[in-house]
């Protein structure tokens, strides 16, 4: 899966994740709690009025928000489960257009026992405007920090902000 990967890692929860794939997401920082990802708006990608379907930007925050949210290597007390969204707020700002570059910062603003709250901003910028890039497998990404917007680059107008509420769970 080009563009899911961090220093040439996969995260575990992207191993199998065709509509993240499908939707061209890349990661561009990952820590505990925290995520940066990015992705170009295509025209199947659209709504009926030209503009990013609210379904779109949804899914795309929402995988910020399970990046944050799940280790990219599980420790012990973590390998038998997952985490998983338990409920989310999405208010939309500003419409986005094709050929615009998304990019979510999901943070995680605070955790207790097996429940977890985050908030993750998403920004459009025109083409040309996002310069920051993916690091190459096998290279960290250095320009980007987990949980902030690319270094150097203009990630555009906040279109959205994305609050989740996250359960840990045990895997089936």
């Amino acid at each position: 899966m080009a563009g899911l990967t961090i220093s040439g890692n996969t995260h575990p929860i992207l191993k199998d994740d065709y509509a993240s794939e499908w939707m061209g997401i890349e990661v561009l920082a990952l820590d505990d709690g925290h995520a940066t990802i990015r992705m170009p708006l295509r025209q199947e990608m659209l709504n009926g009025f030209g503009m990013a379907h609210g379904g779109m930007i949804f899914a795309f925050g929402d995988t910020a928000f399970a990046l944050a949210c799940n280790p990219v290597t599980p420790g012990p007390s973590e390998e038998g489960t997952i985490t998983v969204a338990s409920g989310v707020d999405i208010n939309f700002i500003k419409p986005a257009f094709r050929g615009q570059v998304l990019t979510a910062v999901a943070n995680r603003r605070a955790s207790t026992g097996r429940s977890g709250l985050y908030d993750i901003q998403i920004y459009a910028a025109d083409p040309g405007a996002e310069t920051a890039t993916a690091a190459p497998a096998g290279q960290a990404a250095v320009p980007t920090v987990p949980g902030e917007l690319p270094a150097g680059s203009s990630p555009g107008e906040l279109i959205a902000e994305f609050r989740g509420r996250s359960r840990t769970i045990s895997k089936k």
